[in-house]
């Protein structure tokens, strides 16, 4: 008898959940700048409450945290420019390759496994393309999708540099902003959801703490033993490969892929980019089994397979908003477990 007064009691407050929920999943095309630039804000406010505990202005020391943000955009972006052009350059040097390739070697032997020969049956698909010339000429009806994919990629210029702009307001006023958003909670709620709150501000804090550790020191690693296996972009493909490794598994494919290319537009040669590779295995066992357990360790309690599946299953619900709201969302849930499992015990 006694757990029907506990669920009604706690109705309206689930209502008012379910209905938050809903609400954040219909606004969400809009949210993403404001989540980017809480994201950033929560990222950066400890480097601000630094420089005003230092005697700075808190309006001067959010000044000096963005203008530090951009000049850490515009390096990346030098650094990362000249890998984006060869790697394009390569890709267009190739391209006759594997024209010759596919005339020379495939078309041969689609032939010889197959039967199929595509030189013979040209003129068969010219008469079919002009039988249809009439349907082909309908593709004119998705310009408009056209048109709204090219005012859906103003909208995003526009949401891109909305970021700044948030994100200065939320980072002069973290402190007021969260005092505001602590006394809209019940009084009867407020003490157990505060604490709550911290306890998951401190399991994201070592989480994303111990993350950027590891991303500054795969960086380090990548691009030092690159540059010493001779690879050219050794400092670009690096550094990519460094701040991936935030999604698990994810910083080596690319920086294999990356590094693959690179190696192959500067050696033309598979054996040569035996260094490379070798540089990637090491990278991901020194990752694995020392940096990750030593700098994040297990007392965060977020595990890869978590991670993985927590950005996967947000990202697949809410698109990019989804993205910046999986790891407090995990983090949040293993609290909640670990409470769960204090009161069943």
């Amino acid at each position: 008898m006694p757990a029907e007064p506990s669920l009604a009691r706690w109705l309206p407050h689930l209502a008012v959940g379910g209905g938050l929920a809903w609400l954040l999943y219909l606004l969400s095309p809009i949210l993403s700048p404001f989540l980017l630039a809480a994201a950033l804000a929560y990222l950066c406010d400890p480097l601000v409450d630094r420089l005003e505990a230092r005697g700075v202005k808190r309006t001067l020391g959010t000044v000096l945290v963005l203008l530090g943000l951009v000049l850490a955009l515009v390096l990346l972006l030098l650094i990362l420019t000249p890998l984006v052009q060869a790697q394009v350059r390569l890709l267009m040097e190739q391209v006759p390759r594997v024209v010759e390739w596919g005339t020379q070697t495939l078309l041969p032997w689609l032939t010889a496994t197959f039967g199929v020969d595509l030189a013979r049956d040209q003129e068969a698909l010219i008469a079919w393309l002009k039988a249809h010339v009439s349907e082909l000429s309908q593709v004119t009806q998705y310009l408009p999708r056209i048109a709204d994919s090219g005012l859906a990629l103003v909208g995003f210029l526009g949401n891109l540099l909305l970021v700044p702009v948030v994100l200065f307001y939320l980072l002069r006023d973290w402190d007021r902003v969260m005092a505001h958003l602590a006394d809209w909670i019940p009084d009867s709620l407020h003490g157990r959801t505060v604490s709550l709150a911290r306890e998951i501000d401190g399991v994201l804090s070592e989480f994303v703490r111990g993350q950027v550790l590891v991303i500054l020191v795969m960086c380090l690693f990548y691009s030092i033993a690159l540059a010493i296996a001779g690879l050219d972009y050794a400092l670009a493909v690096g550094i990519i490969s460094g701040i991936l490794v935030f999604v698990p598994y994810l910083g080596v494919v690319v920086g294999v892929l990356l590094g693959t290319l690179a190696g192959w537009a500067q050696y033309g040669d598979l054996a040569a980019l035996l260094p490379v590779w070798g540089v990637f295995l090491a990278g991901q066992m020194l990752e694995g089994m020392a940096v990750t357990p030593w700098l994040v360790g297990e007392r965060v309690g977020l595990h890869p397979v978590a991670v993985i599946f927590a950005l996967m299953a947000f990202g697949q619900l809410f698109g990019f908003v989804g993205l910046l709201v999986a790891i407090p969302a995990a983090a949040a849930t293993l609290v909640a477990l670990r409470h769960l499992k204090t009161k069943l015990d």
